[in-house]
């Protein structure tokens, strides 16, 4: 199915969510809220603003709108919500590749990450597969190893969709965590760098579940091994790269959400709880899970603890490897 067609099927799905708003629900006020993706439509950040949208649109009888306002890595759409009025009215969905990875791997961001932006909690994690081309001979973790081990530093080229991307980061830890090189080959974003590894014009490379999935069932793909600790529902035979034999290994794309700092207490944990009660729904349950998504739900509470061992983790990586924009 092409990525046109998902695209379409998940509006409406989405589009599906919303139902008549009882007046007992909470109200902001008469102003639409928005929610800033800072990302292109389509890829898994922007399906998860827009079906959030949807149904936290009902859980707080208000009309939410997403706001594509991709550019500088996820840091323009960071910027825009980092100076936006703490009114509840302006909602950011952002990828711990901004909010975890940038600062340290920018001279310079327009906002200050922890001063600027308060978290309403981590919302799904999104795993990467690792993926071949169908011309290189490997079928399993264990064939990439040796198979790479054979040829490096750079007879294997690995795509990402951008220097310090979530994908280029994923794929320094694996060489980090196996002492192996790979020659990186880095695109202006997912879908140039998704193109170049099914043109062959590269071996491998880390791929979000959403555009993984359906590109490996029409065999233009190859699924090696999952990024995360546990297996993805939607691909239950394909291993993780921990249990194929790199202990320790674990990387997503974390999608979160953030609202300005400044915000009013009461006003976080509503938001909060319409976040969560959204994330409970069947349907968005349903919509996100066929994405490969992993829903988590965690609080403002929770944000801090997981936000502190995220930017320790990849801040290492990118100090140890040298990793500069």
């Amino acid at each position: 199915m092409s990525l046109f067609s998902r695209r379409t099927i998940l509006s409406g799905a989405a589009a599906a969510f919303a139902v008549e708003a009882t007046s007992s629900r909470a109200q902001l006020g008469s102003r639409a809220m928005r929610i800033i993706v800072p990302w292109p439509p389509g890829g898994i950040t922007d399906v998860v603003g827009r079906v959030l949208a949807q149904r936290m649109g009902v859980e707080l009888g208000q009309t939410i709108i997403v706001d594509n306002r991709p550019g500088a890595s996820g840091t323009l759409g960071h910027g825009i919500v980092a100076q936006a009025a703490p009114d509840g009215y302006t909602l950011l969905v952002g990828t711990n590749s901004t909010y975890a990875m940038a600062p340290y791997l920018f001279e310079k961001l327009p906002y200050d990450q922890e001063k600027q932006l308060t978290p309403i909690g981590l919302v799904v994690r999104s795993p990467q597969f690792l993926c071949a081309h169908p011309s290189v001979p490997v079928k399993t973790f264990a064939d990439y190893l040796a198979y790479v081990r054979a040829r490096q530093p750079d007879g294997v080229s690995f795509e990402s969709s951008g220097p310090g991307s979530s994908s280029h980061l994923a794929a320094e830890l694996l060489m980090a965590l196996g002492n192996f090189r790979m020659l990186h080959v880095p695109y202006r974003g997912g879908g140039p760098a998704l193109q170049a590894l099914i043109a062959g014009q590269v071996n491998v490379g880390f791929v979000d579940a959403v555009v993984a999935l359906p590109m490996a069932a029409s065999d233009k793909i190859r699924l090696l091994a999952v990024s995360t600790t546990d297996r993805v529902a939607e691909a239950p035979q394909v291993p993780t790269i921990a249990e194929s034999g790199l202990a320790g290994f674990q990387s997503s794309t974390d999608i979160s959400m953030f609202a300005p700092a400044g915000m009013a207490p009461d006003l976080v944990k509503k938001i909060s709880g319409a976040m969560l009660n959204a994330l409970k729904s069947p349907d968005v349950r349903d919509a996100l899970v066929k994405q490969g998504a992993i829903i988590v739900g965690g609080t403002p509470e929770e944000f801090p603890a997981y936000y502190k061992a995220e930017t320790a983790k990849w801040s290492k990586i990118i100090r140890d490897r040298g990793i500069k924009m």
